[in-house]
């Protein structure tokens, strides 16, 4: 995969929220995807302060889910983790990883928020506009908003809303355990994104994509 070169990495916090606030602008909240052949997913395993971080990207067939592509990239993040400013911190070595992958994946889902941010620019839709990619941010908590907690049902889900805007959904994706937090990444509307999270749902409470993410990240895959 190919990266665009939108922005300096090497920012003060004012600046950063500066982009942010310029590039969500760009962000498509558009449906572009229809028949995926291939979808990936990225995650990140942080480490300690000051430690080598890992992340990876693997990218599944569709419908199978089958491993076809798997790459990793190690070192060290330069900024310290900062709320809201998340992808400042982990898209670099991201998009390392992303760059050695060699199938073109039609669909991204990312480890962690889209529009569903204070700026309405998370790292899935940071690197949607970096990678011109439909991404979908499937987080495990809520950075901003409100919302009602989905019915036990897998499928079931609550929009998330902020500032009376809907920017995500609280979605179920197994019972008995807690929802996920499903919002737009780039080009892609909030009803396709908890759609292709739940078709990529195999009895996990993450969506095979970012699951395999998370356990190559760690190692253990």
């Amino acid at each position: 995969m190919k990266a665009k070169t939108l922005h300096n990495w090497k920012l003060g916090v004012g600046q950063a929220k500066g982009i942010q606030k310029q590039l969500a602008l760009k962000v498509s909240r558009s449906d572009e995807i229809v028949s995926p052949k291939y979808i990936a997913g990225v995650d990140i395993a942080a480490g300690k302060a000051g430690g080598i971080a890992c992340a990876a990207v693997v990218v599944l067939s569709y419908p199978g889910l089958q491993l076809v592509e798997l790459e990793v990239a190690q070192g060290r993040l330069e900024l310290p983790y900062i709320p809201g400013l998340l992808s400042f911190r982990e898209s670099p070595l991201i998009l390392a990883a992303c760059r050695k992958i060699k199938t073109s994946p039609d669909l991204i889902m990312v480890d962690g928020q889209g529009i569903a941010h204070p700026r309405r620019l998370g790292i899935a839709s940071h690197l949607g506009l970096l990678l011109d990619k439909t991404t979908i941010g499937c987080a495990k908590s809520r950075l901003c908003g409100s919302n009602l907690m989905p019915g036990d049902e897998p499928g079931s889900y609550e929009e998330i809303t902020d500032n009376g805007e809907i920017i995500g959904a609280t979605l179920r994706t197994k019972t008995g355990v807690k929802p996920l937090y499903i919002s737009t990444g780039h080009k892609i509307n909030l009803e396709n994104a908890v759609y292709w999270i739940m078709r990529c749902c195999r009895g996990y409470r993450l969506p095979e994509p970012t699951r395999l993410a998370h356990l190559a990240a760690g190692g253990k895959l």
